[in-house]
């Protein structure tokens, strides 16, 4: 049967940033991608330095690239089944394939649930982001909307004003914006629309107008949400059959800085872990569960002596 001495589930930042720190390491790693990254409707990564404006494709391809060196064994496979064994975990793989291995890095990213508004789906990414420090700069000055669907969106009204001072807050008829904040808003000079929103109008392929229930239609040019999330099936069947504990908002438990979950030998970093998300944030996450994964091996080795 195959052996490694970590399997790691994803092939993003993350996945691709252990990989290097555990291939450098001289550990035998098992490196699985499938299905579409989760940033595939983006054009570009942004603010990861040396990296700025690469294309996400791109970017992948050269973390892969610069593996090759190392004994990094990377697939094109979906994991389907995690065990816990004795010595560590049995790995399924599609196609019949099953590897053991002594550690588990979880770096699958989360599944963004896209809200059926017309329009919506075709925008992201291209109109409709999560993060300004990703996309800001591209489209600073130009006319914003915030999808507020909580009140902490309300601030983040506010804050992307250090981007655009052309700012229009849409509740969507589905939140009551407390005296005080309606307030704070009007003060920093960022407008508050509370009528349901009927579609957004596209435009060569770009946000042209939010239309409202009652017609009326406000000029925007890009639109800040943050769509509703979950964790992949794999994650989910983690939950049910080892006990992989979630926290209140549904991300992987992990302690600090070990990544380790609330099941030993299995680790997770990037996106599935925290509500900060980014690809330099899943990048240093990722390094960082690598070299607590090969202290621990390196501890154990030198303890039963190789």
């Amino acid at each position: 049967m195959d052996s490694k001495d970590v399997v790691i589930v994803g092939g993003g930042p993350a996945g691709l940033s252990a990989a290097l720190v555990l291939g450098r390491a001289r550990k035998k790693v098992l490196l699985c991608d499938a299905g579409t990254p989760r940033n595939a409707a983006a054009e570009h990564i942004q603010g990861f330095v040396t990296r700025d404006g690469t294309p996400p494709q791109e970017f992948r391809r050269i973390g892969r690239e610069q593996l090759r060196p190392y004994d990094v064994e990377y697939q094109n496979v979906r994991v389907l089944s995690v065990e816990r064994l004795d010595s560590g975990f049995r790995v399924g793989l599609e196609g019949g394939r099953v590897v053991e291995t002594r550690r588990v890095l979880l770096a699958t990213g989360m599944v963004d649930v896209l809200p059926d508004l017309p329009g919506y789906r075709e925008l992201w990414g291209k109109s409709i982001f999560q993060c300004p420090y990703c996309h800001g700069w591209e489209v600073r000055d130009q006319a914003w909307g915030v999808l507020a669907t909580d009140e902490h969106m309300l601030d983040f009204g506010l804050f992307v004003t250090g981007w655009s001072k052309d700012v229009v807050v849409f509740t969507n008829g589905a939140l009551a914006v407390p005296p005080e904040q309606r307030s704070r808003l009007e003060h920093a000079g960022v407008r508050l629309e509370e009528r349901r929103i009927r579609q957004l109008l596209v435009r060569e392929e770009h946000l042209h107008a939010v239309e409202l229930e009652d017609g009326a239609r406000v000029a925007r040019q890009v639109l800040f949400a943050r769509p509703p999330q979950r964790q992949t099936p794999l994650v989910q069947q983690l939950v049910g059959q080892l006990g992989l504990a979630l926290d209140e908002q549904g991300f992987v438990r992990v302690d600090e800085p070990h990544k380790q979950t609330s099941v030993p030998g299995i680790h997770a970093a990037g996106d599935l872990t925290t509500l900060l998300q980014g690809a330099l944030v899943g990048a240093s996450a990722g390094a960082m569960a690598g070299y607590m994964m090969n202290h621990s091996l390196n501890m154990e080795n030198a303890t039963r002596g190789g």
